[in-house]
């Protein structure tokens, strides 16, 4: 084993203690990870196309990961050795179809290297995402290319097996050392807001076991019950974005919908059921508080353990640091760089 492959896995390694049990691991593939990564840091090669004078996107974390890419060692001048292709432009949510099309067509007739894959070797960012539309440029973008969005992505504009979704941005982390076993005083906290259906908040507010929020509380008050609570419930939606908050403080997410969720960040390498648990809520709060019952029984522990670590994944950092999650999405992308390329030819 090369020296660089022995530091990315020691780096990795303090991640997951070698202590913590199998079933407290996060990952799909725990020991084929950190080879791949190495991998990618070492081979991965980006093509951007020219950079517009200026360039304004819908979120900061979109902001964020482009900064993070241009000044990354993954973009390379030379496209022949690319292994993907970046679009530098804004598919900000008031774009029309029409305006899509044109920058595609324009990339089609200029340059080679859309043709050569119909676009599935490339990738651009979009926070809400792209909709659909009959023009051909369109349908091959959103058909082929790689939509990177913000989480919880827009419903019917997220293609799951090819599209990736950022990581939110968290505003508050668990100290470094809050690690092990965690003294609660709540089996489950609800901040204000997380939770929006109100017939499900009365019901919670009847338990005692259950902290609901009535008004938002200040960010220290946010950190203690966050440290002081069992499970962290969420409805599926925009509030759902403080889930990676909730994960750094060993705070299981409990993620209430009513359908499959496809576009949790890391997809391809999170155990999300390992990590949060999925309840739906036709059976209101006696449901939610049967499925907790069951949890704390069965593997609260490890759950709570892979959340912990699983957190650090979705870190952002203005410099990017090892496994944090740009390079995390980076990983997510370095595992679509397969793909079709057409023999070139004459296009209508």
């Amino acid at each position: 084993m090369s020296l660089p492959l022995i530091l990315c896995f020691c780096f990795f390694a303090s991640f997951v203690h070698l202590s913590t049990p199998l079933a407290s691991n996060p990952y799909f593939s725990p020991t084929i990870l950190p080879q791949n990564y190495q991998k990618m840091l070492k081979n991965f090669k980006i093509y951007t196309y020219p950079l517009p004078q200026t360039l304004s996107f819908d979120s900061k974390v979109e902001s964020l990961f482009y900064s993070s890419l241009i000044h990354s060692p993954f973009i390379t001048q030379n496209p022949e050795e690319a292994h993907l292709f970046f679009i530098p432009f804004s598919f900000h949510s008031g774009l029309s179809p029409r305006s899509a099309a044109y920058l595609v067509g324009g990339y089609r007739t200029e340059f080679i290297y859309w043709n050569r894959t119909l676009g599935a070797d490339h990738f651009f960012l979009s926070c809400s995402g792209v909709g659909h539309g009959s023009d051909r440029n369109v349908v091959e973008l959103k058909k082929n290319s790689v939509q990177i969005s913000c989480f919880p992505t827009t419903p019917r504009l997220f293609i799951p097996h090819k599209d990736v979704s950022l990581p939110p941005l968290a505003n508050v982390h668990a100290p470094a050392h809050a690690t092990g076993s965690k003294s609660s005083s709540h089996l489950g906290y609800v901040r204000y807001n997380w939770v929006k259906d109100s017939n499900l908040v009365q019901q919670l507010l009847g338990d005692p076991e259950i902290l609901v929020e009535s008004e938002p509380s200040d960010q220290m008050t946010y950190e203690e019950r966050l440290a002081g609570s069992k499970f962290c419930l969420f409805e599926y939606g925009p509030e759902i974005s403080a889930i990676g908050e909730a994960m750094s403080f060993g705070c299981v997410p409990v993620v209430i919908t009513d359908r499959p969720i496809q576009d949790l960040p890391l997809m391809d390498l999170l155990r999300w059921q390992q990590i949060a648990v999925f309840v739906g809520s036709r059976g209101g709060a006696k449901e939610i508080k049967r499925v907790l019952g069951r949890v704390v029984v069965d593997g609260y522990e490890d759950m709570s353990g892979s959340a912990a670590v699983a957190s650090k994944h979705l870190v952002w950092n203005e410099t990017p640091q090892p496994y944090d999650a740009f390079h995390m999405v980076m990983y997510q992308l370095w595992l679509r760089r397969h793909t079709i390329r057409y023999a070139e030819r004459e296009w209508a």
